[in-house]
């Protein structure tokens, strides 16, 4: 026996000693050495003398032994406590990352156990199990953290989920398109036209008009519409959970405070809606009241009533209509064609950034790529018309220029 090793009376070795932060601890093995054979009836495990080799190595590079048999949930865990001022939807994710962690073999396994193999295989089972790409992708962002703060703490060498998700799953996601001007227009006609969706009108006006997310139109009272400068001003957010009922939010980013301008046609649906508007229940919500839209309750429109109305207002849409509409109808559809529409106008592509709330140039710059071969062939035709007439313009200002300086 070397020193700090020891045999019990059940027969299994023992070896102490002393961790990173001066505790006393002990491993076990049924083997001293890797030859030995494991006693009948008892688990196949790694021998006392390659256990010993493992702790010594972690204790030269400072590796916490203790820390990095922690499950992957009880490090979520400590990571989320640590960082726990956060915005309710921030919450809500946290808790549906949790239950699947809960629910899978990976979140009881200790984190010095997760290999980049055994990340991958996790990203597989839970496509597999239905969850959709983009919650997986978030999900790998925040396992991806939570190591990376393992590693910072002397846990972990390395993280497992350092990888591309794109090289693992592929993106099931039905894309996200803007409406062409055809649908626009011919959408719009229709629900002036049906008796169902006409009373919805003004609302799909304003999103198309002022690209607006669905929580900040539903947060909008009239002490946030200025006429005289034509103006909506936007600081806040309606939204609406089953724990929390109402709240409101402040934007998610400072870019988020800002003006939104108002179209004509944005500005005649709000005198609409303002002029037919029917008194609530008079909520009040962290101190906003008197909200432009309410359901037939009487109550705040939220998200979920306007993605049930695209829903069915696409349906109906599409039994009369050669050309149907995008896969994916929601309010969010709106706000993609009005940024789209901008940006195939040529708007800059800074002043865009503003009026939308993008905190991140490339956000917005991604719109100027749903660019179609009828946009394309426009702005070609205009840059060449463009040139033709500064070309033909030369010769007239080079005459000009000659009779001047004869003149002189």
């Amino acid at each position: 026996m070397k020193s700090g090793e020891s045999q019990r009376s059940d027969g299994r070795y023992a070896y102490k000693y002393i961790d990173t932060f001066g505790e006393t601890q002990f491993v076990y093995s049924w083997k001293l050495v890797p030859t030995d054979k494991v006693p009948a009836g008892k688990r196949p495990c790694l021998s006392l003398r390659e256990k010993i080799k493992q702790i010594q190595k972690d204790l030269d590079d400072g590796i916490d032994t203790i820390g990095k048999k922690m499950t992957v949930c009880q490090l979520y865990e400590k990571y989320t406590r640590q960082r726990g001022n956060v915005r309710k939807g921030t919450q809500k994710s946290r808790q549906q990352l949790m239950k699947l962690l809960s629910e899978d073999k990976l979140g009881a396994a200790s984190i010095d156990s997760v290999k980049l193999s055994d990340a991958k295989e996790w990203a597989l089972r839970m496509q597999e199990k239905g969850v959709a790409y983009n919650t997986i992708c978030n999900s790998k962002r925040s396992l991806k953290a939570i190591f990376y703060m393992a590693v910072q703490d002397d846990c972990l060498r390395k993280n497992p989920f350092d990888f591309q998700i794109n090289e693992v799953i592929n993106d099931d996601t039905v894309p996200k398109v803007p409406l062409t001007p055809t649908q626009e227009n011919e959408l719009l006609d229709f629900m002036q036209n049906d008796s169902v969706y006409a009373k919805y009108y003004d609302e799909v006006v304003i999103l198309l008009e002022t690209g607006l997310r669905i929580s900040e139109l539903c947060g909008l009272t009239p002490a946030d519409l200025n006429f005289e400068k034509r103006f909506v001003n936007v600081d806040h957010q309606l939204l609406r959970s089953t724990e929390d009922g109402y709240y409101i939010e402040a934007p998610k980013t400072e870019s988020g405070f800002r003006q939104v301008p108002m179209s004509a046609a944005a500005y005649e649906a709000f005198e609409r809606v303002l002029k037919k508007r029917r008194d609530g229940k008079g909520i009040e919500v962290d101190g906003y009241k008197d909200f432009l839209f309410l359901n037939r309750d009487g109550l705040p429109k939220t998200a979920v009533n306007y993605d049930a109305m695209f829903k069915c207002l696409a349906k109906k849409y599409n039994k009369c209509h050669k050309e149907p509409l995008p896969d994916v109808m929601t309010p969010h559809t709106m706000r993609h064609t009005f940024c789209t529409r901008m940006a195939n106008a040529g708007m800059n592509p800074k002043a865009l950034q503003y009026i939308m709330g993008h905190a991140n140039i490339v956000m917005t710059l991604n719109y100027y790529a749903h660019a179609t071969f009828h946009s394309a062939q426009e702005e070609m035709e205009r840059l060449q018309a463009k040139a033709k007439t500064t070309a033909e313009a030369k010769p007239e200002a080079t005459a000009e220029s000659a009779e001047e300086t004869k003149a002189a």
